[in-house]
């Protein structure tokens, strides 16, 4: 795997979103573009909410990307504008601090928040001055993750407007960090995929450090994505900062009952390190120290012998501050079992028995049950949708992406794709008017993609 970004020469006549992107770019500045940048979504086949507890995940990029026409200049501006007309445009200085509103999460934050991880990167007080055009193919807020893929290709473009240079991996780690400042306190997988993705494989990502292994699906199944229409932006809710801050309590927890120091650990996987356990022994660990009931912030302030006013600013985020109940038993029975899912996935890929399709489809049916039942991130809509997908011949179906809302992915044998599309088209999309009106970028098959590139124009 190159180290960093392909630069890749290409027809941009010969392709015809290219194409579109270069005429709106002209139109709209009156000049040709420098060149080109491109982030491409992902779907995560299994692993969900586990990649911010130190866990590896099992993600492929799809062919849905974020696309960028870049041109350079000394206007001391940066200009941004979408293909898309209901993403208004927007300019900053370049002499200006960049500031993110986390309270008010529009695109261009998210455009910024890469700039800015580029711009503190390389201690650059005056950035070049930039006119892009954006165009993306991901559905937003589908957990399809268009909102990280944005992120990572402004970083891209940005380190290239400004003539530096970093490997994938640094980008990554970069574009994880930097997309922090719109509040979302992810883990990295997200931005990892985008980078380190390569044509024709999933990927295994682990943390700390940041590597990437090739994972060979099996022959005779496919993966089918489909959106149930019902929007979630991360950023926009508390949803999931609040299940990340009930997995710090949790570390903190175990660490306390097992005699380790609290303030010395943050993630679970910290502390099965810690331990020197297995899965399955930090499994019946969480059978041990928690009751299933939710425990109240005093519950946890009184056995981890610190005040109301460390909770707040030691445990909790900016916009978890409401929470007053915190499902510890629940969230980490979900991590500890998920990420012995995520090593039996990629075992059974690996070891390629006669039975892999049908002994993964079981793993992503285990995940989504977990997702829906312990961390409570699915939806009424994601679960009729999954149910569907079963029952019109997917081995296994589970939500992908942060969840209450989003996208499944199903894992269907070759040989019924075409009768599985039908019968899912028929059962959740064409009953209903709005969500038959985005069905076509709804419900699709998708292969593996490649990673973020760069492209010039021959």
């Amino acid at each position: 795997m190159a180290s960093n970004p392909s630069k890749i020469k290409t027809s941009v006549a010969a392709n015809e979103r290219l194409k579109n992107l270069k005429n709106s770019f002209e139109a709209k500045y009156g000049e040709s573009p420098l060149f080109y940048a491109c982030a491409p979504g992902r779907v995560n086949l299994i692993g969900e909410h586990i990649d911010y507890c130190g866990y590896s995940v099992l993600p492929m990029a799809i062919e849905q990307n974020i696309l960028a026409a870049v041109s350079v200049n000394n206007s001391g501006m940066i200009q941004l504008a979408n293909i898309n007309p209901q993403y208004k445009d927007f300019k900053v200085s370049c002499s200006e601090d960049i500031t993110i509103d986390k309270d008010d999460p529009k695109w261009y934050f998210y455009f910024l928040c890469g700039v800015k991880g580029i711009q503190e990167k390389f201690g650059i007080t005056y950035l070049a001055g930039m006119s892009c055009v954006i165009d993306g193919s991901i559905p937003p807020s589908s957990g399809l993750s268009s909102s990280s893929a944005l992120v990572c290709c402004a970083g891209l473009l940005t380190m290239e407007a400004n003539q530096k240079s970093l490997s994938k991996v640094a980008l990554a780690e970069i574009c994880a960090k930097c997309e922090r400042y719109i509040g979302t306190e992810g883990g990295g997988m997200d931005q990892s995929i985008s980078f380190l993705a390569e044509k024709g494989t999933a990927k295994l990502i682990e943390f700390q450090p940041l590597r990437a292994t090739d994972v060979k699906l099996p022959e005779g199944a496919v993966f089918v994505i489909s959106n149930c229409c019902k929007e979630m932006n991360k950023a926009a809710s508390s949803h999931y900062n609040i299940r990340v801050v009930e997995c710090r309590i949790a570390t903190k927890m175990l660490a306390h009952h097992r005699g380790l120091d609290p303030s010395k650990v943050s993630k679970l996987s910290q502390v099965q390190t810690e331990l020197n356990a297995s899965l399955e022994e930090m499994l019946a660990l969480v059978e041990e120290v928690f009751h299933p009931e939710p425990y109240t912030r005093e519950e946890i302030c009184k056995l981890l012998s610190i005040t109301s006013e460390q909770f707040s600013t030691e445990l909790l985020s900016a916009n978890t501050q409401h929470v007053t109940h915190f499902k510890l038993y629940q969230r980490s029975k979900h991590v500890y079992g998920e990420a012995a899912r995520v090593m039996n996935f990629k075992s059974v890929c690996d070891s390629e028995p006669a039975d892999a399709v049908q002994m993964l489809g079981e793993l992503m049916n285990q995940s989504h049950v977990s997702c829906r039942d312990l961390y409570e991130c699915s939806c009424p809509e994601l679960d009729q949708l999954v149910d569907i997908c079963l029952k019109s011949g997917a081995v296994g179906s589970r939500l992908t992406g942060a969840g209450w809302g989003g996208c499944a992915v199903s894992m269907v044998p070759s040989g019924k794709v075409e009768s599985f599309l039908k019968a899912v088209r028929d059962a959740y999309y064409t009953p209903d008017p709005r969500r038959a009106a985005m069905e076509k970028q709804s419900l699709f098959v998708s292969k593996p993609g490649g990673g973020a590139a760069l492209f010039l124009e021959d």
